[in-house]
Order: structure tokens, then C-alpha cells, then sequence
């Protein structure tokens, strides 16, 4: 019996486009918590958090380590603090794209499930998709993409076996290359897709999957009436 594939969706400047300045804003809002809250001097904090995200994958994973920071309490003064809605637009061509992707859909990322639920429903797919495996910040020592545990933990919730085809889209490179070496086939959303050496596709917006992977939206499945989903959230660490 053939297996059906898999595909793993990032959320954050993946699903909804970079270009709507969410990353910047949320950059801003982290700083401003280092300062405010934390307490770390105004001139550290770009190269704190930098270091941070590259080492951990989230500032927030080396503010709970190193600063004894609530992640709760971060999450509710930066992510449910932006104005998403005023940014983030009902996007039917991608809700289309998802229903006739010929593969199983399940959204994989570093965000807590308040702040991912509230993106796919803007977006007017949070019907799309099977599950969502989010970072649960109520777990002391958290893991997070693109620690292995997490792709990990990832594949235990979808219930991926051995031989199940798995792709991944994530604009982070960091994720791209450690999905890549788990044998994940990888899309990375990239600045300038001609510039980027990481995943096996390169693409500049969501949009592009069925360009590098038509295999994937075939005229069968075009045909097909799109049955309802409710997105399952998994708490494990």
C-alpha cells in the first residue's frame, strides 16, 4: 500500500509573506522586552538576541535559559501583542493551494498555539490542515525547531513512519538544514531564491510550491471536493 506524503508548513513569514513587515515588528517588540523587562542595556540587545536566535532558534529559549523569563509572560507582551490583524490578509489563492495539495497538511512551528491558531485563521485556512505541532512554552526547557527533538516530535504527532514521504517548507535556513539532514525533502522561502544554497527548492513566496514540486498538485486531485479539516494541537514538549 503506497504511503501518502506528508508536508510540514511553517508558519511565520512562510505561510503569510515577509514582505508584511510582521518579522520586524516582532524583532522590535523582543527588543523592546530586553530592555524593559529584562533589563539588558539598549546597545547589547541586537547582538544578544542575534546570538540568541542562532544558537537556540528562538530569543525567547535563551531568555527563559539565561534570564529566568516567563515564556508565558513574554508571549502574551510580544506575539499576542502584534496588530496582526490590520497586516494579515484572508489569502484565498494559498487556502486553494492547500486544498488541492495532494499530501497530508501539518503546520510545524516555533510559535506558541495562540499566536499560530490566530495566523491560519486570518488567513482563512485554519481548516486546512490535519495538525499543528507548536513550541509549548508551558514545558519547562522547551524545544524548538532547529533543535532535532522538534522535527523530531513533529513526526511522533503526525504519526510519520519510516516510510512516509516528508516534505518541509520554512523560510528559516537554519530549519531548512536540519530538516535536510534528517532526510526531509525541503523548500526554503528565501530573500532572493536565486541567492540561496539551502533546502533542495528555492522559492520567493508561498505561492510558488506547485512551481518546484508539481508532481504534488496533479488535474485528479484538482477535480476533487476538499473535505472540511479541524486543525488537532499537540502540547508535547
Amino acid at each position: 500500500m503506497t504511503v501518502k506524503p506528508i508536508f510540514f508548513f511553517d508558519c511565520d513569514n512562510c505561510l503569510y509573506s515577509k514582505d508584511l513587515n510582521v518579522n520586524n515588528l516582532m524583532k522590535e517588540k523582543i527588543q523592546e522586552y530586553f530592555v524593559n523587562i529584562v533589563g539588558v542595556p539598549r546597545e547589547e540587545v541586537v547582538q544578544i538576541q542575534r546570538k540568541y536566535y542562532e544558537q537556540y532558534g528562538l530569543s525567547l529559549r535563551g531568555l527563559s535559559k539565561h534570564h529566568n523569563v516567563d515564556p508565558l509572560h513574554f508571549d502574551e507582551q510580544v506575539d499576542q501583542a502584534l496588530p496582526l490583524d490590520e497586516l494579515i490578509l484572508r489569502d484565498d489563492e494559498l487556502k486553494n493551494m492547500l486544498r488541492t495539495l495532494n499530501c497530508r497538511k501539518w503546520v510545524f512551528t516555533n510559535a506558541y498555539k495562540i499566536h499560530a491558531l490566530r495566523c491560519l485563521k486570518l488567513l482563512g485556512i485554519e481548516n486546512e490542515f490535519e495538525g499543528m505541532t507548536y513550541t509549548n512554552y508551558t514545558v519547562q526547557d522547551f524545544n524548538c525547531k532547529p533543535e532535532p527533538e522538534s522535527f523530531l516530535r513533529a513526526m511522533k504527532d503526525a504519526g510519520v513512519t519510516d516510510n512516509t514521504p516528508i516534505y518541509f517548507v520554512d523560510d528559516s535556513s537554519l530549519n531548512i538544514d536540519a530538516a535536510q539532514k534528517l532526510g526531509w525533502i525541503t523548500v526554503h522561502v528565501a530573500e532572493d531564491a536565486s541567492k540561496s544554497n539551502h533546502g533542495d527548492y528555492q522559492i520567493n513566496d508561498i505561492h510558488e510550491l506547485p512551481n518546484v514540486l508539481p508532481e504534488l498538485w496533479d488535474a485528479i486531485h484538482h477535480q476533487m471536493k476538499p473535505r472540511k479539516q479541524t486543525v488537532a494541537i499537540t502540547t508535547a514538549a
